[in-house]
């Protein structure tokens, strides 16, 4: 049965469920699309993309469902005015940007019909983005894989913290792989939440073999935070020791230049695409240690749903 929720409403969706848009792992049309046949918000991730890739990625998925879906774009990837400019020619019901104001983008946006979720870690940004008009928000906390709050803020105290000051819908994100999650989330008082490292461990997931199955090895605790501007939730490995050691020694007090070149080092695609998981960043949240199975993403819809729907039932029968 439907859940309903201000976002489900919002984007006319069956399921308060957002697949997150994550580099290489959904760049592609197969994931989204299995995502919102399931009833839940797909999302391509736009932010490694060139031009021609994703044009050929947004009318695949178009022409493989008939829902929603939704482009997350990173305001601040080089070229982004040009791929704005191609997600308005194309249509994309929901946009879902990042890093960077939406403010001077949002009108012509809005002109078709769009929607626009704008994903915030910090209270701040949350009220500023409310503030301009976007139609909601994306809050994660640190248990995120990808780039989570360098506050170390949960998210469990970052979205309740949300909500206290803005009244459009959230949508929680990180730390959650299961049903039982996102019914802790919407308990919150979320209006949906978003699942980026249960769906990179789907068949679907446009990842080296390597990847995904270093994560599903992974236990809840494997992770860490790398960098200190703009942090990247990894899992440990050669690269991440490097940096960790060089933090210890005061390489970035000492000499900045050095320590941002080391964090460059490495890159997500060294990991996903090519399947270098010593040396790569291996991007992932803290919920990697709740996953221990690869499925089609909508055999992992349908498994959400039903914990969901369980969850929601234990609740209910508290009150009896």
């Amino acid at each position: 049965m439907p859940i309903d929720t201000r976002l489900t409403r919002l984007l006319g969706i069956s399921y308060p469920i957002v697949q997150a848009g994550m580099s290489w792992a959904s760049s592609c049309a197969a994931l989204p699309a299995a995502v919102s046949n399931a009833g839940g918000l797909g999302v391509i991730a736009a932010g490694p993309m060139r031009l021609p890739d994703l044009t050929e990625t947004i009318r695949e998925v178009k022409a493989l469902t008939d829902k929603p879906f939704a482009v997350n774009m990173p305001l601040y990837r080089k070229g982004a005015e040009e791929v704005l400019d191609l997600l308005v020619a194309e249509r994309v019901p929901v946009i879902i940007a990042s890093q960077g104001s939406p403010k001077a983008h949002l009108a012509r946006f809005k002109d078709y019909g769009a929607t626009w979720l704008h994903v915030v870690a910090f209270v701040e940004h949350a009220i500023k983005a409310s503030a301009v008009g976007v139609d909601g928000l994306v809050v994660v906390g640190s248990e995120a894989g990808g780039h989570p709050p360098a506050n170390e803020v949960s998210t469990l105290v970052n979205v309740r913290r949300v909500l206290q000051e803005v009244s459009i819908p959230v949508v929680a994100g990180g730390g959650v792989a299961d049903g039982y999650g996102i019914a802790a989330l919407l308990a919150l008082g979320a209006d949906a939440v978003q699942l980026g490292t249960r769906f990179m461990l789907s068949e679907e997931a446009n990842l080296h073999p390597a990847y995904k199955q270093r994560v599903l090895e992974a236990e809840i605790d494997e992770t860490v935070l790398v960098g200190r501007k703009l942090p990247v939730r990894s899992l440990r490995n050669a690269f991440t020791e490097r940096v960790a050691n060089a933090e210890r020694e005061g390489l970035p007090e000492r000499d900045p230049a050095a320590y941002e070149a080391l964090l460059a080092s490495a890159s997500l695609k060294q990991a996903s695409f090519d399947g270098d998981i010593g040396n790569g960043k291996v991007e992932a949240g803290q919920s990697a240690g709740l996953v221990r199975e690869l499925l089609p993403a909508s055999a992992i819809m349908h498994s959400l749903i039903e914990e969901l729907e369980q969850a929601l039932s234990r609740l209910r029968a508290m009150q009896s």
